[in-house]
């Protein structure tokens, strides 16, 4: 028997209506980023990007999250997301054209792996042409081509940062030392500036032998180490220049049993560092407040999207895009192990903070955190 016309119709409609309801194949939603869930009609979302995966991270995302907590940022329409990239530049520039395409995006911080990277300023300048807030925090874009690709940049003064550890060294070892960096990348802002500072502190009598990058690979930074000793025996100071970098360096000093040879000195304070220099394995941490840069960047957009003067000329009384104008500087620690190393507090600038690691755990311990 024949179906009239019109109940075909209906039967197709019917089915239209089913496979709508039921969706199509393969489009479950993915667990995405920290805070990067569906958000509600109308959030204004305010996005926060790492140059990669590292432990490092963890304190920078608590901090951010904290802000969205203690600023009330739910109630007011607002949602934090923290993620992170794997250190690369086609990575960063497929996150950052990820979250073009979201409509709620307002504000954008990155840490910028690569500052000479035409393709990320390109995606930051295109951001910037919506309307949307872009800020740099930890790694900057190169200040002489790329500026105006950011509104400004939060986080450490690695010249500062670099000279402190360079001070370190040489209370170390006066007579001077052989040294090598280990880096992720030998031309990200932050790596160059904290290996001049470093130079700088360190002085004359110190010589460099080698600077070497892994490209955030932790196979490759432990070969670097191993490499750089093999080619320079008389090496006598490994300076690590990102959080991964010294565990790599302290494993090869163990396997080799010439820790009475080497100083180990190191940026940032990894969970293994820490434990590292409890065992008497590392010398001194020059430390970052990557918590402090997450809750701060977090309110520091949220100020640029509500056009909040207050808190921005706070932050940047004089700004400009010229000089450092444009550049907030967090906190950073001096951690020493315990009263008896040579390295003192008045070594050091005066904002500098000097702590033991006895000091430093505790402080760690009372925001919930177990490495910055």
């Amino acid at each position: 028997m024949k179906c009239p016309a019109r109940t075909r119709a209906l039967i197709a409609v019917s089915c239209l209506f089913t496979l709508l309801a039921v969706g199509c194949p393969g489009e479950t939603p993915k667990p995405g980023p920290a805070g990067s869930g569906p958000a509600p009609t109308g959030t204004k979302r305010i996005v926060i990007l790492t140059n990669g995966d590292d432990p490092f991270w963890d304190a920078c995302e608590a901090g951010a999250m904290k802000a969205e907590e203690e600023l009330g940022l739910t109630g007011q329409g607002y949602a934090v997301t923290f993620d992170r990239a794997d250190f690369t530049d086609k990575g960063q520039v497929d996150k950052i054209k990820q979250y073009a395409l979201q409509k709620d995006l307002v504000a954008f911080g990155i840490s910028v792996f690569n500052p000479d990277s035409p393709a990320v300023a390109k995606e930051l300048k295109a951001l910037q042409d919506r309307g949307i807030k872009v800020v740099t925090i930890d790694g900057d874009m190169n200040r002489e081509k790329y500026r105006d690709t950011r509104f400004a940049y939060l986080g450490t003064d690695n010249i500062v940062g670099g000279r402190e550890l360079g001070r370190a060294g040489k209370a170390l070892t006066p007579d001077g030392s052989k040294f090598a960096f280990f880096v992720g990348n030998t031309g990200a802002a932050n790596a160059i500036a904290r290996m001049e500072g470093f130079v700088e502190g360190a002085g004359e009598k110190f010589t460099e032998v080698e600077r070497l990058e892994d490209r955030g690979d932790r196979p490759t930074a432990r070969k670097n180490v191993q490499d750089a000793l093999d080619r320079h025996p008389d090496t006598n100071m490994l300076v690590g220049i990102w959080a991964y970098n010294t565990p790599q360096a302290v494993a090869v000093v163990k396997d080799r049993k010439i820790r009475d040879k080497e100083k180990v000195l190191c940026f940032d304070s990894a969970e293994a560092s820490i434990s590292a220099m409890k065992d008497g394995n590392v010398d001194v941490m020059v430390v970052q407040n990557p918590y402090q840069m997450g809750f701060i960047g977090v309110k520091l957009l949220k100020a640029l999207v509500e056009d909040d003067k207050a808190i921005v000329n706070e932050m940047y009384p004089t700004y400009s895009h010229e000089g450092t104008n444009d550049l907030f500087q967090t906190e950073l620690r001096v951690v020493v192990p315990n009263a008896e190393s040579p390295i003192k507090a008045d070594l050091f600038e005066k904002d500098t903070v000097f702590m033991t690691l006895e000091e430093f755990e505790k402080w760690l311990k009372e925001r919930g955190l177990t490495s910055s």
